[in-house]
């Protein structure tokens, strides 16, 4: 069975089931109920500030317990997953991970589902902070178009995960119907400078990771636990370039950090950082300091904080690497201030691999959209009309320049003094096409002479990449750092390949 079809199919049954239950409740004769018990210790009533991740509600002031209204829609939408892929995402608020939920400990909490009206399939919700039935699940269940009203006591402190518990519950979860509350103590939390909500989760696509287009939920990659993309906060780039988190030199970060899974343990790291204290399984006690690592299990959380006192970039990953580099798994923390030479000196390459998330990935993964949109309307009008191909390859260039490239070159092209040549304003990339595209396939080692200037190192040979890759990212070398060239064509790259020996030919055409 296709997974379109599988979802149609348990969307049916759990609406007859949602139906026949309708109707049993409107035969049943209705029971007096005994009048709800007045809790005393509950003084006044507010609603409760909901924010989308990464931003949390601030701290809560107060000193005594209250009647907290929580209004959570339930909306079913078509939305981004990576640069040209979109997913049909079921979502808590709108967004992938749902809305951060912020009360005290004591808070009375009256609970509002609402299923938008164009949702396909019932929902509920199970928060794990809840002491009742399935954690509010058997009072939830919700209908497209209906919404349903469950109170509950906020009795035990501490970070707790939400997420969908109708049947199938991993489908839903696997969706996207996941999100953190946070049960304050009655004392609060420690103060901190900037608070911030990271939520892992993995997707499970027909399509490999980056296949284009509308990508549909796969039933036995999910059961294999082989997700195409694993990512914060819902997205591929969801927290790289101007989404990435900030903070200042000096200031103390506390990250609540969630995992929805549904499946994978999450190994939560920031490259560059040691966590001063970690609230390990989403407690509110510090059990641990000085960690560099911490495991989130699927369905679990963790609180970390830990100070700032270097400027720069930061990095967030799932350290199963993999996960980071090729399936999405990566944030950025930027810290801008005062450098602190005692601390780090600086004088080494600030620079760390980051694939294909890397800062300006995600603007140059929409930037080619838009041009080969523009392409496409050209041609529609004029079939003659070619003059975008160019910057096509320039703009898919500097995706693999940045992939691969940025580490040894620097992201200016300026390359590493006495070490690694400049590719800005460079003499000897310009004067011979094919020798540069010679240098990509076969690498370079001994004496050359860029600019002026001397340099004897290695160049790993990168004949992995395809033709088109040699020819785009050699294209936007070409016409990029003050260089400015003609256009390699992919054919131009298939010559020079030839004629190298048999070790160094593409395995992948």
């Amino acid at each position: 069975m296709k997974p379109n079809q599988l979802v149609r199919k348990l969307a049916a049954v759990a609406v007859l089931c949602s139906l026949s239950a309708a109707a049993q409740a409107a035969e049943a004769p209705v029971k007096a109920t005994k009048p709800k018990p007045v809790d005393t210790t509950i003084q006044g009533e507010e609603k409760a500030v909901l924010t989308q991740a990464p931003f949390v509600p601030p701290p809560i002031k107060r000193t005594h317990a209250t009647k907290v209204v929580v209004s959570l829609e339930v909306i079913e939408a078509t939305k981004r997953l990576a640069d040209g892929v979109e997913y049909v995402f079921w979502t808590f608020g709108g967004d992938v991970p749902g809305s951060f939920i912020r009360v005290r400990e004591g808070d009375l909490v009256e609970f509002h589902l609402l299923n938008h009206p164009t949702s396909k399939m019932p929902h509920n919700i199970d928060l794990h902070a809840v002491t009742g039935p399935g954690g509010g699940a058997a009072s939830s269940f919700t209908a497209p178009g209906h919404k349903s009203q469950f109170s509950f006591k906020a009795i035990n402190p501490g970070l707790y995960v939400y997420h969908c518990a109708t049947a199938p519950v991993p489908m839903h979860v696997a969706n996207g119907m996941y999100g953190l509350i946070l049960v304050e103590p009655k004392e609060g939390l420690a103060p901190v400078d900037r608070e911030y909500y990271v939520m892992q989760g993995e997707f499970y696509t027909a399509g490999r990771f980056g296949e284009a287009g509308l990508q549909a939920f796969d039933q036995r990659k999910a059961e294999d636990e082989r997700p195409g993309y694993v990512v914060f906060n819902g997205a591929v780039g969801s927290l790289v370039g101007d989404k990435a988190i900030k903070a200042k030199v000096g200031e103390k970060v506390r990250l609540f950090v969630g995992n929805g899974g549904p499946n994978l343990i999450s190994s939560f790291h920031v490259i560059g950082e040691i966590f001063d204290k970690v609230y390990q399984e989403g407690g509110v006690k510090a059990n641990q300091e000085q960690v560099q690592t911490t495991l989130v299990p699927a369905g679990g959380s963790a609180i970390v904080e830990f100070g700032v006192e270097v400027p720069g970039t930061y990095i967030l990953v799932d350290h199963s690497l993999f996960r980071a580099f090729n399936k999405g798994a990566i944030g950025m923390l930027k810290v801008e201030g005062p450098e602190n030479l005692l601390v780090y000196s600086g004088k080494e390459v600030d620079a760390v691999y980051l694939g294909s998330q890397a800062e300006g990935g995600s603007e140059t993964g929409r930037k080619i959209i838009e041009l080969e949109a523009a392409r496409t309307a050209a041609i529609q009008a004029d079939e003659k009309i070619s003059g975008l191909t160019k910057d096509i390859q320039i703009a898919r260039g500097k995706q693999v320049f940045m992939q691969t490239c940025f580490v040894c070159h620097q992201t200016e092209g300026q390359g590493i003094p006495a070490q690694i040549p400049p590719l800005a304003k460079s003499d000897y990339l310009m004067s011979d096409k094919d020798r540069s595209i010679r240098a990509v396939l076969q690498g370079l080692s001994g004496e050359i002479e860029v600019n002026g200037k001397k340099y004897n190192g290695t160049m790993i040979p990168l004949n992995t990449l395809s033709d088109h890759e040699v020819a785009n990212v050699l294209t936007y070398v070409r016409n990029s750092f003050g260089n400015s060239g003609d256009a390699i064509n992919p054919d131009e790259v298939k010559r020079i390949r030839s004629t190298l020996p048999k070790p160094v030919a593409n395995q992948f055409e």
